[in-house]
């Protein structure tokens, strides 16, 4: 006689929380809140009618059976996402899912797609825009892990601003990034033309916030210290969470924006932004997309990540 399990969420609460020794880290790793885990825990400690943790004021302590028990519930969560992949796998147009950044969805993935629909009309592809998870008491890797895995939750392939520290993912670096100040050409001309990084003075800084929210230095302290400019404030300006309302406040001329070029790549293209300087100030970071384990065993998958490969290469190729 098969046994009753108890409830999926609170044996992936319990595993979350063991693995990490944190209810906290298990909170951001699975998207929800401290509260949710802890009454998960709770509910599958009444269910199976043994304690799992010791509490302690600051801290976390498996008990006996919990660490025997903790290698095996890893293996059976393992083991269903290899299934998964595997009923996928089986799929050969269908539909893809597609988790992006909203600033790389926008302004990036967007003006390409059109290429992959039409090379593959059988894919039904669906796109989600989604925030990253930001640091939390600092610690970057922890937010970004779990970003990854809770976007691969519901998606095929994730693409992500960040360094791709995640293991047991197939995680592969897109584009390396940098940045540049980037305007309207009509702040070229008029009363203050933009013809040096000395005439930043007369302008108003707009501030991209994507590096200062993943524990980067601001862009545009970055870029003004390696340029050697001391007497613009790099501080003042409105400030932006997303890169795509930064570039439409650039777009309309209302100030010069430090940001990554490859996001205004068409823009520029067009007529409609310009990058005055030739200093571009080299990012940690970079955008990279990340898949389950044998998720390329799924054609509709192979192709996609193949295709992003090629855009990607066009992309660098358009910028040096």
């Amino acid at each position: 006689m098969p046994v009753r399990l108890p409830p999926l969420n609170s044996l992936k609460a319990f595993e979350s929380a063991a693995r990490n020794l944190s209810v906290k880290r298990a909170a951001i790793e699975l998207n929800v809140t401290s509260a949710a885990v802890s009454h998960q825990i709770r509910a599958l400690e009444e269910y199976l009618g043994v304690q799992l943790f010791r509490r302690y004021n600051r801290a976390l302590e498996l008990t006996d059976v919990a660490k025997a028990a903790l290698p095996k519930l890893g293996e059976g969560f393992d083991c269903m996402a290899q299934a998964v992949t595997i009923l996928r796998s089986q799929q050969g147009g269908g539909s893809l899912t597609v988790s992006a950044a909203p600033s790389f969805a926008s302004r990036w993935l967007m003006p390409r797609l059109h290429r992959f629909i039409a090379a593959h009309p059988e894919i039904d592809v669906r796109i989600s825009a989604r925030m990253r998870r930001v640091s939390v008491d600092g610690k970057g890797d922890v937010a970004e892990r779990a970003t990854v895995e809770a976007w691969l939750a519901d998606s095929d392939v994730a693409i992500l601003y960040g360094r791709g520290h995640v293991t047991g993912i197939l995680v592969e670096r897109l584009l390396d990034l940098s940045i540049t100040p980037i305007c309207s050409p009509k702040l070229l001309t008029g009363e203050n033309p933009l013809k040096t990084a000395a005439d930043l003075k007369h302008h108003l800084l707009l501030h991209d916030d994507t590096g200062e929210l993943y524990d980067n230095e601001p862009f545009w302290g970055l870029w003004l210290r390696e340029a050697g400019i001391d007497d613009v404030d790099a501080n003042k300006g409105p400030h932006f969470s997303h890169a795509v309302l930064a570039f439409e406040a650039a777009i309309d001329a209302v100030g010069v924006l430090a940001s990554m070029p490859v996001l205004a790549a068409e823009d520029i293209a067009t007529g409609k932004l310009v990058a005055p300087f030739d200093l571009t100030v080299k990012l940690p970071d970079g955008y990279y997309m990340a898949s389950n384990e044998h998720a390329d065993e799924r054609p509709a998958v192979a192709a996609f990540r193949a295709w992003l490969r090629e855009e990607a290469g066009r992309s660098r190729s358009a910028t040096t």
